[in-house]
């Protein structure tokens, strides 16, 4: 496997992420267990969950699997603040207030010392960056912290982080965590040119689009299957089940199996092998879905295939709108 760093840091991940969303609910902590056990024996040292994912039960069940296989000190750790977590006003946001407090909490869920890349989930465009940025570098020099990331962040916001961290001299984002796959490439308008520039790794989230271009919604499906993601999530999921992104979800299955692959493994290929992509995160529900994805931490996607993606959705654009849960993408897709 071919190990990539980790934005400038030098710190080294394996090309695909474990993502922990899943983990207390639908997924069971057992099996959640028994997911992360069989993703670090297969050489993922990349894990990311978050605060708010299951009110903190994912958070709870990596740090046991952690604890109990003695793997802590072997892989990245990520988690994310931002969301709510309790009922007062300051149980969310981007206040100093708030991360400090919520990274204490995190810390002792995940039974560590330290988290390896602290993330702020979604930008507050109501709090001065600089308060944000003053209580990461805080929790960085007390060794609380490693590293410092964002995720969901317009490209200016990027940009005025990262030039408020070298005016005051502070902790520095390593890393903007996105949506970004085959259906939604709004990415590569700006976003992606900046952290190629500036050395910031990218960990796109839903390379597979929520299970679109694994497959899971026929094009002319009357109804969402039975368990799909587009029950459980409800409207905002919903929302980006287009008819144009099934379409062409049925092309890449068919490109797939021309190819002997899955098409939820060529999407993910296709993300993964993206310039300037460091690690997809993949958000597995059963070990079934881990196991579909594993094998691509060994593919190359071929030069030759590069322009057939391209003209099923033009660099640039979207057919499907993953950037639906932001305040400040004003821009939506009509089906």
């Amino acid at each position: 496997m071919e190990y990539r760093s980790l934005g400038r840091t030098g710190v080294m991940v394996s090309p695909l992420c474990l993502g922990a969303m899943n983990f207390g609910g639908p997924t069971g902590k057992e099996e959640s267990i028994a997911i992360i056990n069989r993703a670090l024996d297969a050489g993922i040292s990349f894990v990311d969950t978050a605060n708010v994912y299951n009110g903190g039960e994912s958070e709870r069940i990596v740090g046991e699997a952690l604890k109990l296989n003695g793997k802590r000190e072997q892989i990245v750790l990520a988690t994310k603040v931002h969301g709510r977590m309790g009922s007062g006003p300051n149980d969310a946001g981007n206040s100093r207030y708030h991360i400090i407090t919520a990274c204490e909490d995190s810390l002792r869920r995940l039974q560590t010392d330290h988290i390896d890349l602290y993330q702020l989930h979604r930008p507050a465009q109501t709090i001065p960056q600089d308060e944000t940025l003053r209580a990461c570098d805080d929790l960085v020099r007390s060794g609380k912290v490693r590293y410092i990331g964002c995720s969901t962040h317009p490209a200016w916001m990027v940009m005025e982080a990262l030039a408020i961290s070298e005016r005051y001299s502070l902790a520095r984002y390593i890393s903007e965590q996105p949506p970004y796959n085959l259906l939604d490439r709004r990415i590569e308008n700006e976003l992606i040119p900046l952290c190629q520039k500036h050395g910031l790794a990218i960990i796109p989230w839903s390379p597979l689009a929520g299970g679109i271009l694994a497959g899971r919604y026929p094009v002319d499906a009357a109804d969402y299957a039975e368990g799909s993601r587009a029950v459980r999530a409800g409207a905002m999921f919903q929302a980006r089940v287009s008819r144009r992104g099934r379409e062409v979800g049925a092309e890449v299955a068919s490109m797939a199996r021309e190819r002997g692959m899955t098409g939820s493994q060529l999407a993910l290929l296709w993300c993964k092998d993206q310039p300037g992509i460091t690690a997809p995160i993949i958000g597995p529900r059963t070990m079934a879905h881990l196991e579909d994805a594993l094998p691509v931490l060994e593919m190359t996607l071929s030069a030759a295939d590069r322009p057939l993606f391209d003209a099923l959705v033009h660099p640039g654009n979207a057919v499907a709108d993953f950037h639906n849960s932001n305040d400040w993408m004003k821009a939506r897709i009509t089906d």
